[in-house]
């Protein structure tokens, strides 16, 4: 594993010094330029404002990340799918983040996208939310992390973790409005602490996501599929979209 955190100046793309070629800009196969930052979300940042207009493709994205780890690449594709009611991307994002979690799981040193998930896009659009959704909701965290508990973030417990994960991406198919925002939640706040071995905040993004994954299987047992309409109308009432019948 390469040193995770803070994104430094020599992690970003390759030929970092080479004038990029005739029309690199401007579309979404190739990586934006991206000035060094002083931490992941700063790097988020600079990666949606200068994308290309027509949006950047995840194999794009993964390379302006620089960082070949999997915390990294997991805490950023987790942002879109911790957004309530931000249709689509949690979709585009959702399986890619499972087979990085199955990487981690099965101890591969570098994570790895199969060509049909790096050809995915993501809007310019998408990407500046990303970004915006990642300073206001993960700014405060990624200030307060730090080193404590590395057991919770060693080689070892990694496996464990994206196993767990696993588990997590799975349930962001389930098909309710706003059902990816909590395991989308837990895999950012694990990522964090796997990117600044901070074993702290590993253990708060499991416990959130393990009470997730249990709470469904308690409604499905008991209210069958009946806890989809049940579950519904408290998420839609929760965050005040409305009768959704309307």
């Amino acid at each position: 594993m390469t040193d995770p955190y803070p994104l430094d100046e020599s992690a970003a793309r390759p030929d970092a010094g080479a004038e990029p070629d005739d029309g690199s800009q401007a579309s979404s196969d190739a990586a934006p330029e991206a000035a060094p930052s002083s931490g992941l979300i700063a790097a988020l940042e600079e990666i949606a404002g200068t994308a290309p207009a027509d949006g950047l493709t995840l194999g794009a994205f993964t390379q302006a990340l620089g960082e070949r780890v999997f915390g990294v690449l997991l805490f950023a594709l987790a942002i879109p799918v911790c957004m309530p009611f931000l249709y689509g991307v949690p979709q585009v994002v959702a399986l890619p983040m499972m087979a990085l979690a199955l990487q981690m799981a099965a101890g591969r040193d570098e994570p790895w996208l199969p060509k049909k998930f790096s050809a995915r896009t993501m809007a310019k659009a998408d990407l500046e939310k990303m970004a915006r959704g990642a300073r206001k909701w993960f700014g405060w965290v990624e200030a307060l992390a730090r080193p404590r508990l590395r057991v919770l973030s060693g080689p070892a417990a990694e496996r464990i973790v994206g196993g767990v994960f696993v588990l997590f991406c799975a349930s962001i198919l389930v098909p309710l409005p706003a059902t990816n925002t909590t395991p989308g939640i837990a895999v950012a706040l694990a990522s964090i602490g796997l990117i600044t071995k901070d074993g702290f905040l590993v253990l708060i993004g499991l416990a959130l996501g393990v009470a997730w994954i249990a709470l469904l299987i308690i409604g499905f047992s008991v209210f069958g599929l009946a806890f989809l309409d049940l579950a519904k109308d408290f998420i839609l009432g929760l965050f005040g979209a409305g009768d959704p019948a309307s």
